[in-house]
């Protein structure tokens, strides 16, 4: 009873001190009320009838412009720490010419709640001075609400518009109550725009409004007639404000009526809530989730109903009224999200995305053998606790029979000295026969002794051979690297369960080698299966994992990173399997954080790589893993750590967190154009060419053409073996579109002038394949070697001798070299002949100026260089310094101006054998180029098409195919129609020298003067005829055909027949030497009948050298003849036929010009093949010739 009362007491003790207390607090806040009530009547007194100085005071105060200018910036930033400061400054100086600067500072200041009553102050001081600044002061602050009838957008940022509204309702209210403002109507003007229900269309107005009432209603009370709580003694304030009662009635009815309206919002935005609600359920239940754009939906109508009610509350708890109840039929919850079941944004990210990344690792770590379905539940253990029991039963059976025997020997004893009485006999009988049963019990015993000693000698048997099976199985566990051999290993372990077996097994787990840590996670799969049925497993491993792990951290040691790193990595393994305890992960996670530094940061970062990301996405510990996180993220950034643990801590919490960031938005391609870089970069092969070509001439080419560029020039994105292949296809278009090689040509060289031009290390690659496609280009045939050349002295002389020379061609930058080497190993095999072979040659001695000017140069380059001079020129020299090359380019000047000026006089001589040419031989082409040279030219030609003939042998697939007939037919029209660089002739508009055609106007003749002529001529003609009669004839030789029956007769093989009928000459030994004989046939008429007669004839005989230069003169003649008249044919076929495509061979040694000569029907062609130097190119198992056809 006594302790009760105590507990009373003490009770109302405490009671009566709380009231005590909150006594003293009220009345402290009314002390504190009542001074600031006093403050304000002052300063009203002091406003209402200010006494300014006069102008002659005002004059004495400082005026400058600097001094003024300093003291109003400082109105923009007032707060109560600078208040009294700022006070002394503006009675120190006169503002008389500054007060609307002044106005507009103190109107852009942003003001806090606490900064009010200083900036009041400031106000009364500077409107107790200055006549003109309340006017200005009232016009200012009211531009803020009113900001479209002054034209001026305070700020475009809406939030801060609402708080700069709200921080000057509440100074224009407190400028009111000490007499600044003495008009109420513009309280009016502002609540009858803030109340306008035009606003409740805007949801964000309407928020903002609703605070800024709210606000009102607090502050300015007694514009609508509430009285403040516990304060009416002190309302002696408001009793002078001259606030109409019409006026009050205004604001308390504008602010009721509103309430009314946003109430009915509030039940609205409810309904369409609650509506919403209902059907995401629905769609919850029928599909099992919501899909993106409902769940944002439902979001933002949450959100903006939470805001309303929010501000609907506070507007209703100013005006002393009760907030709105939303009713609540129960029939549908909220709808959750990710977001709103996470309480940080730590969450969010794990609430959606799965545990693990990929179901291969989920099944690794969740879907584990269950033993019970291939082992006996006897050797899994849980057979042990019944065969324990029947041990027990049997050893208390035991005992019970031994007590029976001693208390069957007690109750004898008894009975025998109870029975002492009786006769002897009786007592030696019974004592025979308590003998007989102790020897019979001492039997039994000894019996089963014997039985238990055999046992125990089985057992030590089978456990012998369990030991040697479970060592082999021991040693095979290291070899276990993947989920079907640590299965089954742990089935097998099984078998040879027991007590020891298993503290060996949880020996050799704990012992794994410190540097194979991709043990861990199979061995931890093992422990994670067995612990279904040997509970004692993971507990005897994880507490040695956590033993050993506090014996590190404590030791505090820079060494054993290994062994640290091994057992973390451990418990983040068994972690994942749930075998390890989240507490015991985050527990060693902490101490590594207390301790944040050396090998703890290695230690943490482990833990969180092997770990930290399975647990910031299980829902449980995602929360406390977000605050590690952060944790760690802080330290990090505060400690001073080395780059590497830097990069550690980064990297280890990004895997646990990646930074969020949108999804890659793949670019979207028109249909056509995916098929189009298909057929390019991935069709396109050597096989595919043909099928390719014949679906890109089937695209709408109006359409497609730009693209069709753009893809061409983009080679880098294909296999670099293809390059030829676009050239290829280059060609083969350009055959039905003229214009379509010349914009690829002209693009690769804009893209090679770009590359120079930005030296951008990322261009390098693209750079080398534009490279590669303009030497593919010029092998078939798109650009002269004028274009090749120019392009190689562009690159060894761009930037030069400008200031941005170390950046365009840095000292130890060889890329430029590598350009070089790429473009000429492309095509500089061609330039082996004529001028094309001297403009190489003298540009190769420039390129080794340019290599020298670049220093010692890496390896690969230097072979790179040395490969291209021993396949170009492989008997140039190779200089080694400047001095030589210089001397080596003034032999090579001079020598180039010998013959220059050697050139005239050749001409001259070849004038007359010009002349003799007709008029077809230097007809032009459609395209504009020669197809025909000198007689001294087709003479070398025709010999060094003997030594590079061909055989026909047709496709290498033993068809052909009417668009594979484009490359010959290529070659063949260009061979036409084109001169070569390679073999001395060139088309015009070149700049070769060998071959200059100059186009004369044609002269008007007078016919007087061309009958003089005429009559000269006839005369001279006349002379010449008579004086030739005079002359003595040779007589002219016989030219009869050798008779057939002659021919037929001859039997030596040996004989050769020329078409003069007389004789026919054979030299012996294959040659005509000065001292040999000529045999000759002879024929004879004896008769009736023609003999022939051998007759041997020197060979420096007048008759032989004739009849041989007649040989060679017919024979020439016949060549130019059939040449012609195969040109003809050709030019008229391809005018028939548009150009069609002939078929190229490779597959047996080259193309033939028989080949072509026989498909297109002009007769049979003896096989030889015209042409000098050809280009070829293999592409897709076809040979293609690019060689002039004479």
């Amino acid at each position: 009873m006594e302790n009760a009362q105590n507990e009373n007491s003490k009770e109302t003790k405490q009671d009566d001190e709380t009231r005590q207390n909150k006594q003293d607090d009220e009345e402290a806040r009314l002390e504190e009320y009542k001074k600031l009530i006093d403050q304000k009547i002052a300063l009203r007194l002091s406003n209402l009838n200010p006494e300014r100085p006069d102008a002659n005071y005002l004059r004495t105060l400082d005026s400058s412009i600097k001094r003024n200018t300093t003291v109003i910036k400082k109105l923009k930033t007032i707060n109560d720490e600078q208040k009294d400061g700022l006070m002394d400054e503006l009675k120190s100086v006169n503002l008389s010419k500054f007060v609307s600067e002044a106005v507009s500072y103190i109107c852009e200041a942003k003001l806090r709640s606490a900064d009010i009553q200083a900036a009041v102050q400031v106000c009364s001081l500077l409107h107790q001075r200055y006549k003109d600044f309340s006017p200005c002061l009232v016009q200012g602050l009211l531009k803020v609400f009113f900001p479209g009838k002054s034209g001026d957008d305070l700020d475009t940022d809406k939030n801060s518009r609402a708080l700069k509204k709200r921080s000057t309702l509440k100074l224009l209210i407190e400028l009111y109550f000490v007499g600044i403002v003495e008009d109420a109507s513009i309280f009016v003007n502002i609540i009858k725009d803030l109340t306008s229900l035009e606003h409740l269309k805007d949801r964000e107005a309407t928020q903002a409004n609703l605070s800024l009432l709210s606000a009102f209603a607090r502050q300015g009370r007694f514009f609508i007639g509430l009285q403040s709580h516990g304060q009416e003694a002190y309302d002696e304030l408001f009793k002078d404000l001259n606030v109409t009662a019409d006026q009050k009635k205004f604001f308390k009815k504008a602010l009721n009526s509103y309430y009314d309206a946003v109430a009915e919002l509030l039940q609205s935005e409810h309904t369409s809530l609650r509506q919403m609600e209902a059907e995401n359920a629905k769609v919850l239940t029928a599909k099992g989730e919501l899909s993106d754009e409902n769940t944002a939906s439902y979001e933002k109508l949450r959100k903006t109903f939470d805001h309303l009610q929010r501000g609907v509350s506070s507007l209703a708890e100013a005006l002393d009224m009760q907030p709105p109840v939303m009713p609540d039929d129960g029939n549908t919850t909220r709808v959750t999200t990710g977001s709103d079941v996470a309480p940080s944004s730590a969450k969010e990210p794990s609430a959606l995305e799965p545990i693990w990344d990929d179901e291969d690792t989920k099944a690794f770590y969740e879907s584990l053998p269950d033993l019970r379905a291939f082992v006996p539940a006897v050797l899994l253990g849980e057979a042990e606790p019944k065969l324990n029991e029947k041990g027990r039963e049997q050893s208390e059976s035991i005992t019970e029979q031994d007590t029976e025997v001693h208390d069957s020997a007690q109750t004898s004893s008894i009975t025998g000295y109870q029975m002492e009485g009786k006769a002897d006999d009786g007592m030696k009988d019974s004592e025979e026969k308590d003998k007989d049963k102790g020897k019979g019990v001492d039997k039994e015993k000894s019996k089963e002794k014997d039985f238990d000693r055999k046992i125990e000698r089985e057992k030590e048997k089978i456990r012998a051979v369990d030991n040697a099976g479970l060592d082999n199985l021991l040693q095979r566990l290291p070899g276990c690297v993947s989920r079907d051999l640590i299965d089954q290993l742990t089935v097998e372990f099984c078998y040879l369960n027991s007590k020891s077996s298993r503290k060996k097994l949880v020996r050799a787990l704990f012992n794994v080698p410190r540097t194979s840590l991709e043990l861990l996670a199979y061995y931890s799969r093992m422990v994670a299966t067995l612990s279904t049925c040997m509970k004692d497993v993971p507990s005897m491993l994880l507490a040695m994992l956590e033993e050993e792990f506090n014996f590190l951290i404590n030791k505090k040691d820079q060494i054993n990173i290994e062994t640290k790193i091994k057992n973390i990595r451990f418990i983040g393994e068994l972690c994942k399997f749930k075998i390890a305890p989240a507490a015991l992960v985050f527990s060693c996670l902490k101490s590594c954080l207390d301790d944040f530094s050396h090998h703890n940061i290695d230690v943490a970062c482990n833990l969180l790589e092997t770990c930290g990301r399975f647990l910031y996405r299980s829902p449980e510990t995602t929360i406390r893993m977000a605050n590690m996180l952060e944790i760690l993220m802080r330290l990090k950034n505060v400690k001073n750590l080395d780059p590497r643990h830097s990069t550690l801590v980064e990297n280890a919490y990004y895997l646990c967190k990646p930074p969020e960031r949108s999804a890659r938005v793949s670019k979207v391609r028109p249909p056509l154009h995916q098929y189009i870089r298909k057929l390019l970069f991935s069709d396109l092969d050597k096989s595919s060419v043909e099928h390719v070509l014949r679906q890109l001439r089937k695209l709408p080419w109006v359409e497609c053409q730009q693209y069709l560029i753009k893809c061409f020039l983009k080679v880098h994105k294909g296999k670099y073996s293809h390059v030829h292949l676009i050239a290829l296809l280059t060609a083969g278009l350009s055959r039905h579109h003229d214009d379509f090689a010349v914009a690829v040509v002209d693009e690769v060289l804009e893209e090679i002038r770009v590359g120079l031009e930005l030296n951008d290390y990322g261009m390098q690659q693209r750079r080398l394949a534009h490279m590669r496609f303009l030497g593919e280009l010029y092998s078939y045939k798109h650009i002269d070697s004028s274009v090749v050349f120019e392009t190689l002295y562009l690159i060894i002389v761009f930037g030069h001798g400008t200031p941005e020379q170390d950046v365009l061609d840095p000292p130890e930058d060889c890329f430029r070299i590598r350009l070089i080497i790429t473009l000429l190993q492309t095509c500089g095999h061609y330039f082996n002949r004529g001028s094309s072979k001297r403009k190489l040659d003298k540009f190769l001695l420039h390129f080794q100026r340019y290599i020298i000017s670049k220093g010692p140069l890496p390896l690969d380059i230097e072979f790179d260089i040395q490969d291209l001079f021993a396949e170009l020129r492989p008997n140039m020299d190779r200089y080694s310094s400047v001095e030589e090359l210089d001397a080596a380019l003034v032999e090579l000047e001079e020598s180039e101006h010998a013959a220059s000026v050697e050139k005239p006089e050749n001409e001259k001589l070849s004038d007359s054998e010009s002349q003799k040419v007709q008029p077809h031989d230097t007809a032009f082409s459609a395209n504009g180029r020669g197809s025909a040279n000198g007689a001294e030219e087709n003479g070398k030609d025709h010999e060094g098409a003997d030594s590079e003939s061909y055989s026909d042998s047709g496709s290498i697939d033993g068809h052909e195919d009417e668009e594979d007939l484009m490359f010959e037919d290529k070659s063949n029209d260009a061979s036409e129609n084109e001169g070569d660089d390679e073999d001395d002739g060139i088309h015009a508009g070149s700049d070769e020298d060998e071959g200059v055609e100059v186009r004369h106007k044609v002269v008007q003749v007078d016919p007087k003067e061309q009958e003089d002529f005429d009559r000269e001529l006839k005369a001279l003609l006349q002379e010449s005829l008579e004086s030739r009669k005079s002359e003595v004839r040779p007589r002219a030789t016989l030219n009869m055909m050798v008779p057939m029956n002659v021919l037929e007769g001859s039997k030596d093989p040996r004989a050769v027949e020329s078409e003069s009928g007389e004789e026919t000459v054979d030299e012996e030994g294959g040659s005509a030497g000065g001292g040999s004989k000529v045999r000759v046939k002879v024929l004879m008429k004896k008769g009736h009948k023609q003999q022939t007669r051998q007759m041997f004839v020197p060979g420096d005989c007048s008759l032989v050298q004739s009849t041989k230069q007649q040989e060679a003169a017919e024979l020439e003649e016949k060549q130019s003849i059939k040449r012609r008249i195969l040109e003809y044919n050709e030019r008229e076929e391809e005018e028939m036929n548009g150009g069609t495509l002939q078929m190229g061979n490779w597959g047996q040694g080259g193309s033939n010009t028989g080949s072509s000569i026989r498909s297109g029907g002009r007769g049979i062609w003896d096989g030889s093949t015209r042409g000098a130097r050809q280009r070829h190119h293999i592409a897709g198992g076809f040979y293609h010739s690019y060689g002039r056809r004479r």
